[in-house]
């Protein structure tokens, strides 16, 4: 090698392998501050794109989880509203069997027709106030029910069927007309609430296992979500122990090379020597 005070080879090889020991020290310390050894697609285009194709599908499955939750609440609401007047049925018919005793006198007949129509006041308030976000599957204003998504890509729907519990419709037959001051009405009336009590049943139960599929479809939306991130975890997230080791082997060569680099400075001071008297 040509002893020169122009040209140092070792000092360039040596700074050649400093810069890329700082080089590399960075990406590392880069990965331990963000946790991730993918951070953008100049690290690694095929597996960033996959991440954020993943991620895209996590944010709607987010929204989905959000759509069956408003569901899950709607069906809770309407539950319990149905259940609640379901027990005013229930009252309602030791109303109307009292009433069909032919012995009873005008007075306690009008003490029952006024607790009549009370209870059927109460059933159509429950009625009208069964509602949740703006949603109200009991009162007949939503005759198609309520569809909710159920995939990220907006393309399948679970639904919440609607029924109207309103007072003289399909379910509840009975309504503020009927009378008990006759025992030809509270026998009417007693016709009536059969037929309501049983089909009101009916209905909550056909409320009750939606409700319970929603529930069951928003518990496995849970689990994919959970398994997506994980999944992204895999591909992008670096493995801290593994960089924490590099870190330590990288700091040490750091050094090293600040030494390499200074002994290689120093060579030309050689040339001095042999210029001395």
């Amino acid at each position: 090698m040509t002893n020169s005070v122009h040209t140092n080879a070792a000092a360039a090889i040596a700074l050649q392998n400093l810069s890329n020991t700082n080089s590399r020290l960075g990406d590392v310390q880069n990965r331990i501050s963000t946790g991730l050894k993918v951070q953008g697609a100049k690290d690694n285009a095929a597996i960033w794109a996959i991440a954020q194709n993943q991620r895209a599908d996590v944010g709607a499955l987010s929204a989905v989880k959000q759509s069956l939750d408003r569901a899950t609440s709607i069906a809770d609401v309407a539950l319990s509203a149905g259940e609640s007047i379901s027990d005013l049925l229930n009252q309602l018919k030791e109303k109307v069997t009292a009433a069909n005793d032919p012995s009873l006198k005008t007075q306690s007949r009008e003490l029952l027709d006024a607790d009549f129509k009370a209870l059927l006041k109460a059933i159509q308030s429950a009625v009208d106030n069964a509602t949740f976000d703006g949603g109200n599957i009991l009162n007949g204003s939503l005759t198609n029910g309520i569809k909710f998504l159920a995939n990220a890509d907006a393309s399948a729907f679970v639904t919440l069927t609607s029924k109207d519990l309103s007072l003289s419709g399909s379910i509840i037959e009975l309504s503020l007309s009927d009378s008990l001051l006759t025992v030809s009405g509270a026998t009417a009336a007693l016709t009536k609430l059969d037929d309501s009590i049983g089909q009101l049943n009916a209905a909550l139960g056909e409320i009750g296992s939606q409700g319970k599929q929603i529930a069951a479809h928003r518990t496995f939306v849970g689990k994919l979500v959970d398994t997506l991130e994980s999944g992204i975890g895999n591909l992008v997230d670096a493995d801290l122990a593994k960089e924490s080791a590099r870190l330590q082997a990288l700091q040490v060569q750091q050094q090293l090379g600040a030494q390499a680099l200074s002994i290689a400075n120093q060579a030309p001071q050689i040339i001095l020597s042999l210029f001395r008297g």
